[in-house]
């Protein structure tokens, strides 16, 4: 295992990435991450998706600010906290850490909580176990408000701001966690070289895995639907997708 800067995860004798500053640090497998470049021909494209990227998320912010400020009103009024969820950064493109915006649906220091308090040993392993995903009825952190916004996907409004930033796609892969890559990889070596694709593009607000079944498929079956989509990449399953989201989060399918 190599230790990597916290801003740019990539190998440190490969000229195609920037120089590493000097901050903090995490460890991940360096030979996934060496080499994570998109490809020069398919400049038309990330344009093309940028430009669709950049409407498509203020167009969303408008539409659904309403519904945002709400939902701020909600969280406040339910429980004691900020509105939005203080959840460890995600890693992006070319392995660059992010903040990703996320309404709180859960009780402060929910991850602390799980990672670090005794009483909540058991469910950190079957969170671990389960490819990092819990069910929202089991896990006590929740809060009622945070049941409804996780089962309507209204928790993840805020990333159309991630969009607008250029941190993040309105499709894309999944954004994972650093600590869920290191581990995960580990568990399923095989799937080293499905991050290495999925590095080379913006994780997004929707992707195949969210029609495919979201949080109902494990970790080795996600990171290869994710694969598949970074290599394909055609506007027009872009479109297809965000289309097919739809009734995905309406029927709450794989929500947790």
């Amino acid at each position: 295992m190599t230790v990597v800067n916290e801003q740019v995860l990539s190998s440190e004798n490969d000229p195609a990435f920037p120089p590493r500053s000097q901050d903090q640090t995490l460890v991940l497998d360096s030979k996934v991450l060496a080499g994570v470049t998109p490809s020069v021909g398919l400049f038309s494209y990330e344009t093309f998706k940028r430009l669709i990227d950049i409407v498509g998320s203020l167009v969303g912010i408008i539409i659904l600010s309403p519904l945002m400020l709400i939902m701020a009103f909600l969280i406040k009024l339910d429980s004691k906290g900020p509105i939005l969820a203080d959840i460890p950064k995600r890693v992006g493109k070319d392995g660059k850490l992010f903040k990703m915006y996320k309404f709180r649906s859960m009780i402060v220091g929910a991850h602390e909580l799980l990672h670090k308090d005794p009483q909540f040993k058991e469910l950190l392993e079957k969170y671990q176990h389960n490819s990092y995903k819990l069910d929202r009825d089991e896990d006590p952190r929740i809060t009622r408000a945070g049941k409804f916004i996780r089962k309507t996907s209204i928790d993840e409004l805020p990333q159309f701001f991630n969009v607008l930033k250029g941190e993040m796609s309105l499709v894309g892969p999944r954004a994972y966690n650093p600590f869920e890559l290191e581990e995960q990889q580990e568990k399923y070596p095989s799937t080293k070289r499905f991050v290495k694709i999925i590095l080379s593009a913006k994780p997004g607000l929707t992707g195949l895995w969210q029609v495919s079944g979201r949080s109902e498929i494990n970790f080795d079956k996600r990171v290869e639907l994710d694969a598949k989509y970074v290599q394909r990449r055609s506007i027009l399953y872009d479109l297809w997708l965000i289309l097919n989201t739809i009734p995905a989060v309406l029927l709450g399918k794989g929500a947790v």
